[in-house]
């Protein structure tokens, strides 16, 4: 582990030593001001509640937001406060009965409710909740609330809170990344960004503004601070890496990872996200010895608790695996786990793509058709399931129309494997050039890539096979547009170039493999491939 990563764990376990419910005294996690009506001994809490809904440790947020409503039963922003935790705007999750029944304790009606809050300002606060939880359909729900909160905010220039929870609303207005939308939002969060460099929603708000290649390197300053702002939040140690990732920059998000699940642990969780992320991270650095350790975690915590988080992280984490170390034969193929409930089909889709990908390669053509049979049947169900939910479904009903369309690329590069298996050649590009603009055609997405083996690699790859050098550059040139310092990508963009008589380039992509691989397992065969010309010389 870096002594980056060490030191903020050793500052974690300082912080979070005896930590239980909402936090220790004098955790840190940023700094914001919210003037309130409150008992200044409720509002103590109920700023320590602000502090951590905004790096989205709802838990914690919770117990704090209680504890101010303990301590003044009619503070009537405490009850909103303990509302807003039961939105999770960027993980399409809301719980909307929970937030009713939670505002139902402060008063009845809406009506009633206001006239709880002692100023305009408050009044504000309340009835936008009142709008996030109203009648209607969530995504028009959450196109009203954002409108609220911009009312709210214009009417109130100065209040850094009512800025930054309309930044964080407007990016949950979307289903999907809308750049004109991710924009507007990382306006208005650099905004309060630049007059309270401490805010921790504004750091964590511009990161997720920013997360794609394109514009992630106006995220790096929020990258860079945002674990320094609040240490104790382990999601905060986390965030850093969406914009590392979107850069390529694995040491970084390997450290950013490393200190998010090692503070989970010390918190008494466990974020199977950070390990998610964090055994890409190692993947893609050539260290599948620890990322195989942490494959191994996944699957015991899933064994003892089968439920749709961890069912969902096993999948994703088992497919990676596969697709990156490309161990065709490895042991992990032979675990059945039970993954019904896993909470979105992407993730078990990926499974089943790298399943039939590893039959494939080992000449169990019978496998890989099984394997793709059970993608249609997971994808037919799904729609089946979307269509019941108005297309607007949560993680919790299994399906999301983003996970129907990437579960449906992943079958087409299945199938145009299986047509090059059988010499239909010309098909098997077809089919995948189809792919690729259909992968093309989805908004970017963040974290480690949903669509397992993304479709241009994969084209590069066949074509390269092939004998189409020129054709297989330009595909691995456009998947490491999409997917910066991918090392796959670049090993096949070396070898195409080398191939197609680009000598320069070649040599480029070999370069930034032996930085990232300079941590790697030392039995990767591709070692000594990927040395520079002059140790290759001396050989």
């Amino acid at each position: 582990m870096k002594k980056a990563a060490l030191a903020t764990l050793v500052l974690l376990a300082g912080t979070l030593a005896g930590a239980a419910g909402e936090g220790a005294p004098g955790a840190e996690l940023g700094r914001v001001d919210f003037p309130t009506s409150g008992a200044p001994a409720a509002q103590e809490h109920f700023l320590r509640g602000v502090l951590w809904l905004h790096s989205f440790e709802y838990g914690d947020a919770r117990a704090a937001f209680k504890k101010a409503q303990e301590l003044d039963p009619g503070f009537a922003l405490a009850y909103w406060g303990e509302a807003m935790t039961y939105n999770h705007p960027l993980w399409a999750e809301q719980e909307r009965e929970a937030a009713r029944e939670t505002l139902a304790k402060l008063a009845p009606t809406p009506e009633e409710r206001l006239a709880k809050a002692p100023t305009v300002r408050e009044k504000g606060f309340l009835r936008a909740v009142e709008v996030l939880y109203g009648e209607g359909d969530k995504p028009g729900r959450d196109r009203a609330y954002a409108e609220v909160m911009r009312q709210l905010s214009e009417q109130y220039p100065e209040d850094l809170e009512a800025a930054s929870f309309y930044a964080l609303a407007v990016l949950g207005s979307v289903g999907e990344r809308d750049f004109a939308t991710y924009m507007r939002a990382a306006a208005v969060a650099d905004g309060v960004f630049a007059k309270n460099s401490h805010h921790p929603g504004a750091a964590h708000y511009l990161i997720h503004s920013y997360d794609d290649p394109i514009h992630a390197p106006l995220g790096l300053r929020a990258a860079r601070v945002y674990a320094q702002i609040a240490p104790a939040a382990v999601h905060a140690l986390h965030m850093p890496a969406h914009i590392f990732l979107a850069l390529g920059m694995w040491e970084d998000m390997a450290a950013s990872n490393e200190a998010s699940w090692e503070a989970s642990l010390v918190r008494g969780g466990a974020s199977y996200h950070a390990l998610h992320w964090l055994e890409y991270a190692y993947l893609q650095q050539g260290r599948y010895r620890e990322a195989r350790r942490l494959l191994e975690r996944m699957e015991a915590d899933t064994r003892a608790n089968p439920a749709g988080y961890t069912g969902w992280h096993w999948a994703a984490m088992r497919a990676a695996y596969l697709v990156e170390t490309r161990r065709w034969d490895d042991p992990a193929l032979r675990v059945e786990l039970d993954l019904s409930k896993a909470r979105e089909i992407a993730a078990p889709g990926a499974d089943l793509f790298a399943r039939g990908l590893a039959a494939l390669k080992s000449g169990k053509r019978a496998e890989a058709e099984k394997a793709l049979a059970e993608m249609k049947s997971l994808r037919s169900e799904a729609a089946a399931a979307l269509d019941t939910h108005a297309g607007h479904a949560h993680w919790s009903s299994q399906v999301s129309p983003a996970g129907l369309k990437t579960v449906a690329i992943l079958e087409q590069e299945l199938e145009a494997l299986l047509n090059l298996a059988d010499g239909r050649t010309a098909e098997a590009i077809r089919r995948l050039q189809e792919a690729a603009a259909a992968e093309e055609a989805m908004s970017f997405d963040f974290g480690p890539p949903a669509i397992v083996k993304p479709t241009h690699e994969l084209l590069g790859e066949v074509l390269l096979e092939q004998g189409q050098a020129q054709e297989a550059q330009r595909a691995f040139e456009r998947a490491l547009e999409r997917a910066p310092r991918r090392v796959l990508s670049l090993l096949g963009l070396a070898r195409a170039a080398k191939q197609a008589g680009d000598a320069e380039a070649s040599e480029r992509a070999y370069a930034e493999l032996r930085q990232i691989w300079k941590r790697a397992d030392t039995e990767l065969p591709e070692l000594a491939e990927i040395r520079s010309p002059a140790t290759r010389a001396g050989q």
